[in-house]
């Protein structure tokens, strides 16, 4: 006669995780998602489609996903989504059945031993959302493209009717172009944030990061790497003068107003004058992205330019300031001859390869 096995509850043996372990896992995680659905076969801009859906839901969530249960997932898309366009609530819903598949085949067991819970989709068929998906890609210029814009909008600077304020725009739209900061952060800088000895090319302060939800102000130090310390010196040498004349003044804008404060001194630009004078430049240099070149695309541009020079996710993350490396992940567009451009260098270093055997 068989005996009967004792059977306990997965939930009563774990070894509680630090947060530290917890983030670094939580990364790999994601990383081995993208990973296995590009090995299905899926387009990279499926699954760029599917992180950042992932992504809006752990900002609004503040936890790793593996922690949502039913309750949450009804409140997500029965109240915050509520109103939202049925193709959006479908799309999250989906990435996150898909996420939650993936967790509950991959890593199940390493989940259950970090956190004591036992992974289980919030999603079921009482709170899925009914519709018809419909995604849309938003595509940043080409690199000759942005290369027109600013060669056209750095020749208007000899003869512009006003110098100062158009070089103080060209300048801030250049930064946003080569290290990614968003339009506000880059109004909040001061003369002061900028940190020649740091590093070997100088770094910025940003003092008025955008912070996950709740969080406030997030700082970071940017590298001005990708020619922005050529940008700012020469803006601080040959412009600023022009709107002030004591460099040492505590608080003294990087980017200055043309008002002036009630002591004669300038004020801090607005974000309209930045977006204003980009939105002008775009029409006269480069017409066909009128309308659609804004300070967040260019954001998009600089994170997909340093990704095809090289730089690897969690620098590009770094710089950008962003939490979670799946928003980073949203902000990376390949250029589509990236593939032919890898096989036919792929090709060259096998030629040469038999042609050093042959000798």
């Amino acid at each position: 006669m068989a005996a009967l096995a004792v059977v306990r509850d997965l939930r009563e043996h774990w070894a509680p995780a630090s947060a530290e372990e917890l983030e670094r896992f939580e990364t790999d995680v994601l990383s081995g998602f993208v990973l296995a659905r590009a090995s299905a076969g899926l387009a990279d801009g499926t699954i760029r489609g599917d992180v950042g859906h992932l992504d809006q839901i752990r900002s609004w969530f503040g936890r790793p996903l593996w922690d949502m249960e039913p309750a949450d997932a009804d409140v997500y898309f029965g109240k915050v989504l509520r109103h939202s366009p049925s193709g959006t609530r479908l799309g999250r819903s989906q990435a996150l059945s898909t996420y939650f598949m993936f967790l509950e085949l991959r890593h199940k067991v390493e989940i259950h031993r970090m956190t004591g819970r036992v992974v289980e989709c919030p999603i079921d068929e009482l709170n899925r959302p009914r519709g018809a998906k419909d995604a849309q890609l938003r595509i940043p210029p080409s690199e000759p493209e942005v290369g027109e814009l600013f060669s056209g909008w750095g020749g208007e600077l000899a003869t512009c009717r006003k110098f100062a304020p158009t070089a103080r725009n060209y300048t801030a739209s250049k930064l946003m172009s080569q290290v990614g900061l968003r339009v506000s952060e880059t109004c909040g800088l001061d003369l002061d944030d900028i940190k020649w000895d740091l590093g070997r090319f100088g770094k910025l302060h940003v003092r008025h990061g955008k912070g996950a939800r709740g969080s406030g102000p997030r700082e970071r130090m940017v590298p001005l790497i990708n020619g922005a310390d050529r940008t700012l010196r020469w803006f601080i040498e040959d412009v600023w003068g022009q709107f002030d004349d004591d460099h040492t003044r505590p608080g003294a804008p990087l980017f200055p107003s043309e008002r002036k404060n009630t002591d004669g001194s300038a004020r801090r630009v607005g974000d309209d004058a930045l977006r204003n004078g980009l939105d002008n430049a775009v029409e006269a240099h480069l017409p066909g992205w009128t309308d659609k070149l804004t300070p967040h695309v260019l954001r998009h541009f600089c994170a997909s330019q340093l990704y095809g020079n090289g730089l690897d996710l969690l620098a590009i993350q770094e710089v950008l300031g962003h939490s979670w490396i799946a928003t980073t992940m949203r902000y990376i567009h390949v250029q589509q001859t990236r593939v032919e451009d890898a096989w036919v260098a792929g090709m060259e270093r096998a030629a040469k390869r038999l042609e050093g055997l042959a000798r």
